[in-house]
C-alpha cells in the first residue's frame, strides 16, 4: 500500500448503479479510512464527496447529472470541498466532465480506486486530477486483511473484472476493459476474513461471472470456484450476478443441485424473445438454446427462482419481434423481471443504427411487460401463502422499523414482525401475505 499524508477528513460517498458500484463503494471506504477519513452523514458534513456513477443506460446517468447539479450549490458555499466522480460515467465521459462540471476537482476510472489516497492528495494541492487509465488486473483490487464492517450479514465479492461479450447495446467493455479473473486464492482469503467478521451470505460479482477462468492455479472453469467456496467453514449461503447465458454449462446447472451453500435463484438476462433483434444484440444464442437453459435449471432443480433483464424497443425491433418477447416471458414465468426501455451509449454499434423505435412506443412496450411480470409475480408469490421457508435475516425492514427483512435462498425478500436479535439467523417462516415484491410472514 502506498504511503501518503492525508490528515484527518469526513467523507460522503453516494453510489449508483449495480452491485459492483456497492463493492467498489465499500473498497473505497475501508482504504480511505485508512487514511484518517471519517464517514459523513450527508453532503453538508463533508469535506470530500465521491459519487461513485453508472453508464449503463441514460437514465442512470441524468441521476448524476441531476446530484451534480445539486452538490454544486453546496460547493459555493464551501469551496473547499473536494469532489470527486468514479465510477463507469467518469470512465466513459472523462475530460468532457470537468468541461461540462468545472466545479469537479476528480475524475477517477473504474480500475483507479487503489490510488484514490495519492489523487486526493494531489486535488488538495488545486490540481484537476483526471485519470481514467486501465491497470492491470493486480492493482485493481484491494489486499487484505478481509474484513467486514461491524453487522453486515451479507457481502459481495467480486471475482473477475470487465467483459469481453462486447453487446451491441452496452457499454461496459469500453468502461470496465476485458474481461479478467482474479486470483483464487485471493478470493478465498477474502471470502473467508468476512466469514471471519461475520458475513454469513456471500454475493460472487462480475460482469460475466460464469465465463471465470483461472488456469493459473489449474482452476479453470466457475463451478471449479464455487465448489471451493461450498467448503469454507461458517459462510451458510453462495449467490451470484451476473450470467451469460451462452456461458451456463451443464457442469454450472448441476452445481445447484451438488452445492448445498449455493442458492436457488439464477439471474440470467434474456434481453428480447426474437431471434432477429439477439443476433442485432450480438447475444450469440437462440430464443431456443435460452429456452432449453431454463427448461435444463428447472429440470435439475425445480424449485430454483429465475430473474431476468429485457430491453424493449431495441432499434429495429416490431411488433412481431416485441410480440415474440411477450410469449416467452408467458411461458417461462419469470420470478422478476427488470425491464428497461432502449437508450443510446455513445460508442457502442447499436447507437449507429438508423431505424430507432419512437419514444412513445418504447414506453408502450415498457407498460406492457411491467404489467404482465406484476402479476407473473404475485401469482408466484401468492402460491408461497401458508408454506414455511428459510429465511436469513439481514436487517430491520426500511418500511416499518418494527418489521426484520430478509431473503429465502430462492431471492424472496421476507418481512416479519421481530425484534433486532433475529439479524443474522436463519429461521423458518410461514408465509402468510404475498405482495409483488416481497412475502409477509411469521416466525415459526
Amino acid at each position: 500500500m502506498r504511503t501518503t499524508d492525508i490528515s484527518a477528513k469526513n467523507l460522503f460517498i453516494k453510489n449508483f448503479g449495480c452491485q459492483m458500484n456497492d463493492y467498489d463503494s465499500l473498497r473505497i471506504q475501508k482504504l480511505l479510512e485508512n487514511y484518517g477519513f471519517k464517514n459523513a452523514e450527508k453532503y453538508e458534513n463533508a469535506s470530500h464527496i465521491l459519487l461513485i456513477t453508472c453508464s449503463v443506460r441514460q437514465k442512470a446517468e441524468d441521476k448524476v447529472f441531476s446530484e451534480l447539479g445539486r452538490i454544486n450549490q453546496i460547493k459555493k458555499k464551501n469551496p473547499s470541498i473536494i469532489l470527486g466522480v468514479g465510477g463507469c460515467l467518469a470512465q466513459h465521459h472523462g475530460k468532457k466532465l470537468i468541461k461540462q462540471f468545472p466545479f469537479i476537482d476528480i475524475v477517477f476510472g473504474t480500475q483507479k480506486i487503489n490510488e484514490l489516497p495519492e489523487i486526493i492528495n494531489a486535488a488538495e494541492k488545486g490540481d484537476k486530477i483526471v485519470n481514467i487509465e486501465m491497470n492491470n488486473l493486480s492493482e485493481i483490487y484491494p489486499e487484505g486483511p478481509y474484513k467486514a464492517e461491524p453487522g453486515r450479514i451479507c457481502s459481495f465479492v467480486s471475482i473477475m473484472h470487465g467483459c469481453n461479450n462486447y453487446c451491441t447495446y452496452c457499454i461496459v467493455p469500453y468502461v470496465r476493459g476485458p474481461e479478467r479473473s482474479r486470483d483464487s486464492t485471493e478470493i478465498l482469503n477474502e471470502i473467508s476474513g468476512l466469514v471471519n467478521s461475520g458475513v454469513k451470505e456471500v454475493t460472487l460479482l462480475g460482469q460475466n461471472v460464469n465465463s471465470y477462468n483461472n488456469e493459473k492455479n489449474n482452476l479453470n472453469s466457475f463451478p471449479d470456484l464455487l465448489k471451493r467456496i461450498n467448503e469454507i467453514k461458517g459462510l451458510e449461503r453462495i449467490r451470484f450476478v451476473t450470467s451469460h447465458p451462452k456461458d451456463l454449462s451443464d457442469k454450472l446447472i448441476l452445481s445447484f443441485k451438488q452445492l448445498n451453500k449455493l442458492c436457488e435463484h439464477i439471474h440470467l438476462p434474456l434481453q428480447s424473445g426474437s431471434d432477429t433483434i439477439l443476433k442485432k444484440m450480438n447475444r450469440v444464442y437462440s430464443r431456443q438454446e435460452y429456452i432449453d437453459k431454463i427448461f435444463a435449471l428447472r429440470e435439475t432443480v425445480p424449485q430454483i427462482s429465475i430473474t431476468s433483464d429485457i430491453i424493449v424497443g431495441f432499434p429495429e425491433e416490431t411488433d412481431d419481434d416485441f410480440n415474440n418477447t411477450v410469449n416467452i416471458i408467458k411461458q417461462i414465468a419469470y420470478d422478476d423481471l427488470f425491464i428497461f426501455h432502449y437508450t443510446d451509449r455513445n460508442g457502442t454499434k447499436a447507437s449507429t443504427l438508423k431505424d430507432k423505435i419512437p419514444y412513445k412506443v418504447k414506453i408502450e412496450r415498457l407498460t406492457i411487460l411491467n404489467e404482465l411480470q406484476r402479476k407473473i409475480s404475485m401469482d408466484k408469490n401468492s402460491k408461497l401463502i401458508n408454506k414455511k421457508v428459510s429465511v436469513l435475516f439481514e436487517n430491520t425492514s426500511k418500511y416499518d422499523n418494527n418489521f426484520i427483512a430478509g431473503r429465502t435462498r430462492t431471492n424472496k425478500v421476507v418481512n416479519c414482525k421481530a425484534s433486532a436479535d433475529v439479524i443474522g439467523s436463519i429461521r423458518d417462516v410461514k408465509i402468510n401475505k404475498a405482495n409483488i415484491h416481497s412475502l409477509n410472514g411469521t416466525l415459526i
